[in-house]
């Protein structure tokens, strides 16, 4: 009997600002890794918080028992040959590195991605309309505008979306995961 090597999984984390695309960009990247016959899931932030993180809040002590526990999921699917593609703010950078090390023990690739895109950038977007709630005064603790957004000081990628299509920031991110490898 003859068994068939089991495909690499990895860990693709999009972190930035709200409206900054990571979401668009994770969609987009899927879409491609499964249409070339990858194993593929998105653990989409907003999705993760609905289901797997409901009832808690915002505040860090909730925010990092919520990037733990996608840190968790995304590690067991990647380490089990899931290309594991995680669109979620995850401000602090602590709780990011605490993922990379859980990756790390396991010897999981982690790539950490920066949806590098401007506030500025981001509130003309809106896409939730978080900016403007905020701007009304019914929104308080806004990642990146009252509450902090710790931005990675060494990402695998930075993508300046501002100046570039989902598409191409999608491209971008295929391009670094077939440059070791994995695709």
């Amino acid at each position: 009997m003859t068994t068939t090597p089991r495909a690499q999984g990895a860990t693709v984390w999009l972190t930035g600002l709200p409206s900054a695309g990571k979401t668009t960009i994770a969609r987009i990247l899927a879409g491609r890794l499964r249409s070339e016959g990858h194993r593929v899931e998105v653990l989409d932030g907003d999705e993760v918080r609905r289901f797997l993180s409901a009832g808690l809040g915002f505040s860090r002590a909730d925010r990092n028992t919520n990037v733990q526990r996608i840190g968790l999921v995304a590690e067991v699917l990647a380490r089990n040959g899931v290309l594991t593609v995680v669109p979620v703010i995850a401000p602090y950078a602590d709780s990011r590195e605490a993922v990379r090390k859980r990756h790390d023990v396991s010897g999981t690739p982690y790539f950490e991605v920066h949806v590098a895109t401007p506030v500025e950038v981001c509130s003309r977007r809106d896409v939730k309309g978080l900016y403007a709630r905020q701007a009304a005064g019914q929104l308080k603790g806004l990642t990146g505008v009252d509450d902090p957004y710790e931005a990675p000081v060494d990402p695998a990628l930075a993508l300046q979306t501002q100046h570039q299509t989902p598409q191409e920031s999608a491209d971008l991110v295929h391009a670094m995961l077939a440059a070791r490898g994995l695709v």
